[in-house]
């Protein structure tokens, strides 16, 4: 999901905006990816640690208790829940800039949090059966 929204045009909110298809793909990968990644904190915590976890709020807590990841990372996974849900229960308040703005400039976060667990996948196999 994230090479899906690196190919989209972010060099400007000019050319992101030229074709009003642009903010329904940017829309479309970005919930996808933040939805990926936090599945994928829940599958550590559950397969790893026999923690089930129900809501995408508690993930980035927990992943940081485990020592998964740390506090900056666990914030920026908060952010990332938080605008999941913002996303998904309110979309009609989330606009084409504001879209624009967290695909150009925050796409990053999400490939750092990502490095994060699967580093931590990497060095603990024994825990998440290689998953």
């Amino acid at each position: 999901m994230l090479s899906g929204i690196e190919s989209l045009p972010l060099a400007s909110l000019r050319e992101f905006t030229a074709d009003t298809r642009t903010a329904a793909a940017a829309e479309s990968y970005l919930r996808r990816a933040l939805e990926a990644l936090l599945d994928l904190g829940r599958h550590v915590l559950a397969k790893g640690f026999g923690h089930p976890v129900a809501e995408y709020k508690e993930i980035p807590e927990q992943l940081r208790e485990k020592g998964i990841m740390g506090e900056r990372e666990a914030v920026l996974l908060r952010e990332m829940a938080g605008y999941r849900n913002r996303m998904v229960h309110f979309y009609d308040e989330i606009g084409t800039e504001e879209l624009f703005g967290i695909c150009a400039e925050r796409r990053g976060d999400i490939a750092l949090v990502l490095s994060r667990i699967i580093g931590w996948i990497n060095a603990h196999p024994e825990l998440t059966d290689g998953a």
